[in-house]
């Protein structure tokens, strides 16, 4: 038995995924030399052997559920691989969970922006455990609709410290915020929910009923909706309380998930929970949607960075893997398809930032506000949406070597469709899209007049286009999809050229917006230089 290993690439580890995307490089242009160095050294440490085995091992030794100790007592506890919290420990350390939330510092007015580079580099890392993170930046949003508990709970959030141990908040060194809306009847349709609310003194309710779905179940507190007596409303739920006394929330078991595996995902039983109201009693949808708005967000930037992952695997693979005489990335075929990918991978990075952004900028630019309301739900649908299917298309790139679960290409083809199903599946985002459209027009003719601005000349005729798929959209609800992501290519594109993207701008125009037939990846033609694209996206960092 031969020990020699020919012609198999080498590992990817060892370089840095800043200093590897020039696109990131050029959105982070603005950050100060503070945060451009801290990305730096994030790219760094998520190209390590160590961080890499740490994503493998969170994944691999998955989370198990304790609901009793040897004694018999009920403790609903879920064991995690240290793996997962030496991840948990350095992404709140970064202030992923609580930075945008942070006084003073150095990224005022670029705080969403910031955070999503952060956000960004570690989701190429490893997702699951960035479930936790994003609930608990997300639920201070809507907390503030109750600032008294906002006032109690923010200050031991943005810590950046994380406490595993089990005990009650008010002893710990930091806190994380978790979320329990969907119910087993319910699902999306929140308003069906069952689980009961009944008032227990002051903003006091005693909870009982069942969450179906109820990730990151070691939260120290989670947000839930139940049906009140004046309405479905939104309560602050502790899982411990301050005599160290279980808050009546029982585990009965964890999901089985295709993917996102690090993270636990649990049903639970509720019985007699106490739960703080957060909000206006009966103003449970209009108080957690301010926190879906943020998540939502983040299931973009997450699925735009490990659409990257993965096809930085491809393209180093095929940099270093000879067929027929040649490197594969020399192969026109691959050229081609590699390049098609690439284009939707940098579509979607710069979407995702350019939502970002218009949430820094809301308060003070209407325009922004537009984009931000109008087309989170865009953003959400599109770069979520087409990341299994590029994901499988860079495992292709690798034959039977990205297929096995050595690779994290598996992992990440995993991971890749929970953005989509979380947080509004993509039926629930184009109703989204309808909803604004038939009760606020006016903040889609804000959207278009900045679509039009940064396309360029080409923008009226992308206009046209968008407001006939509107007109067929107010009277054909069935059409939403197709107006969703009409709209969504055309924000990527418009970005894209307004950062100066050159032939990569241009190509994805033609090919995405000017009605190519299109069913795979691969179908750029000769007009565009595949090899430019590859190289200028992905370049060889030493």
């Amino acid at each position: 038995m031969t020990q020699d290993v020919p012609n198999q690439p080498p590992p990817l580890t060892g370089s840095n995924a800043w200093r590897g995307d020039p696109l990131l490089i050029q959105i982070a242009e603005g950050f100060s030399d503070p945060v451009r160095r801290d990305l730096d050294g994030l790219g760094r440490f998520v190209l390590t052997h160590e961080a890499q085995d740490l994503a493998r091992l969170a994944n691999s030794e998955v989370p198990k559920l304790r609901t009793h100790d040897r004694q018999g007592r009920r403790i609903d506890q879920v064991e995690f691989h240290p793996a997962y919290h030496a991840l948990m420990r350095r992404s709140i350390a970064g202030g992923l969970h609580s930075s945008v939330w942070e006084n003073g510092g150095t990224e005022t007015g670029r705080r969403h922006q910031v955070r999503a580079a952060r956000f960004y580099l570690t989701a190429q890392l490893e997702c699951g455990h960035l479930c936790p993170i994003t609930m608990t930046n997300a639920s201070l949003a809507a907390l503030m609709a109750s600032p008294k508990l906002f006032r109690e709970w923010a200050p031991r959030v943005t810590t950046r410290k994380y406490d595993q141990a089990q005990k009650p908040p008010v002893e710990k060194t930091g806190l994380t915020l978790g979320m329990g809306m969907t119910e087993r009847q319910g699902g999306t349709d929140v308003r069906a929910n069952t689980t009961k609310a009944e008032r227990a003194g002051g903003s006091f309710y005693r909870l009982s009923g069942h969450k179906w779905f109820m990730s990151a179940p070691m939260s120290d507190a989670f947000l839930m909706l139940a049906q009140a007596p004046e309405g479905l409303s939104c309560f602050l739920v502790p899982r411990i309380l301050s005599d160290g006394s279980a808050n009546g929330l029982q585990f009965q078991r964890l999901k089985d998930k295709l993917g996102n595996r690090s993270n636990a995902s649990s049903e639970v039983e509720i019985q007699g929970a106490i739960g703080d109201l957060v909000g206006e009693p009966g103003g449970g949808i209009k108080t957690i949607m301010d926190m879906v708005t943020l998540t939502r967000l983040d299931c973009a930037v997450a699925s735009s960075a490990i659409m990257r992952a993965g096809l930085a695997e491809a393209v180093h693979h095929t940099r270093h893997r000879q067929v027929f005489g040649a490197n594969l990335v020399d192969q026109p075929l691959m050229q081609r398809v590699l390049a098609d990918m690439a284009l939707d991978v940098a579509g979607a990075t710069a979407l995702a930032f350019r939502l970002a952004r218009s949430f820094d900028e809301a308060a003070s630019d209407r325009g922004e506000a537009a984009f931000a309301r109008a087309m989170t739900p865009v953003v959400k649908y599109w770069v979520c949406k087409i990341a299994p299917a590029l994901l499988y298309e860079a495992m292709e790139c690798l034959g039977g070597n990205g297929y096995v679960e050595e690779a994290p290409l598996a992992r990440y083809y995993r991971e890749a469709p929970v953005n989509a199903i979380w947080e509004g599946s993509g039926n629930v985002m184009a109703l989204d899209v309808l909803r604004v459209l038939q009760r606020a027009p006016g903040l889609f003719e804000d959207v278009l007049a900045t679509l039009e601005r940064d396309l360029g000349p080409g923008g009226r005729s992308v206009l046209g286009v968008l407001r006939a798929a509107m007109q067929v959209a107010s009277s054909d609800e069935g059409s939403a999809r197709i107006l969703t992501e009409q709209l969504a290519i055309s924000a990527a594109a418009a970005e894209l050229r307004r950062m100066g993207a050159g032939r990569i701008a241009d190509a994805f125009i033609e090919t995405r917006l000017a009605g190519q037939w299109r069913g795979t990846y691969g179908m750029l033609d000769a007009r565009h230089d595949s090899r430019l694209i590859i190289d200028t996206l992905y370049p060889q960092v030493g």
